[in-house]
């Protein structure tokens, strides 16, 4: 009798036990997506990881780790992010005029510069976007000359300001300047990285 008794309450407990696990949240129970999603993070976190700026790789190309599934997609996203920042930037200057003759030079030399690493990042961006097997090698060496280019702007943008005493506008011009430029640097580091994986 008791172990009659002893069999039912186990038997009572397992089902019991099986009524909870099937009632649990998927969220803590392991999925392939949640396995794909940390895979994509590895992706950006061992691409990043020598670049010239890590820390800014991460923080700019993390959230878009669902969009980046190889490297090729990663550089896209990298040069997007890139471009995004000097567009924005090139809308910015327009804001001023400058209060003298040098302000004025910096800031319409600093605009043209500007303008052409947006255009050098396009041109890339579709490049990167039209890869073919045929032409691999040279649309890599476009690819890379042309942000190359756009990070020559960005500096020669900043030497401009160099002879302007303190002045808002440059302060500002200078911040945003830098960050781009460390973007379009790991741009190119990741460009480069693509170009080295195929061969």
């Amino acid at each position: 009798m008791a172990q009659t008794s002893s069999f039912s309450l186990l038997f009572f407990l397992f089902t019991i036990s099986i009524s909870i696990a099937s009632s649990l949240p998927s969220s803590i129970t392991p999925n392939k997506q949640g396995n794909k999603d940390e895979q994509q993070n590895d992706l950006v976190s061992s691409s990043c990881i020598h670049a010239r700026y890590p820390k800014v790789c991460l923080r700019t190309l993390s959230s878009f780790s669902t969009k980046a599934n190889t490297p090729r997609d990663l550089a896209k996203v990298a040069v997007g992010v890139s471009l995004a920042r000097a567009n924005n930037v090139s809308r910015y200057l327009e804001n001023f005029k400058g209060s003298n003759k040098k302000e004025k030079d910096a800031l319409h030399d600093c605009v043209e510069q500007v303008g052409d690493s947006v255009y050098n990042l396009r041109k890339t961006l579709n490049e990167l976007q039209h890869l073919r097997r045929d032409s691999f090698e040279w649309q890599m060496s476009n690819a890379e000359t042309w942000v190359s280019a756009a990070l020559t702007n960005e500096d020669t943008c900043l030497d401009g300001f160099k002879e302007i005493d303190y002045w808002k506008v440059k302060v500002d011009v200078k911040k945003k300047i830098s960050n781009i430029a460390k973007v379009t640097s790991n741009a190119l580091y990741l460009i480069t990285l693509l170009d080295q994986s195929r061969h």
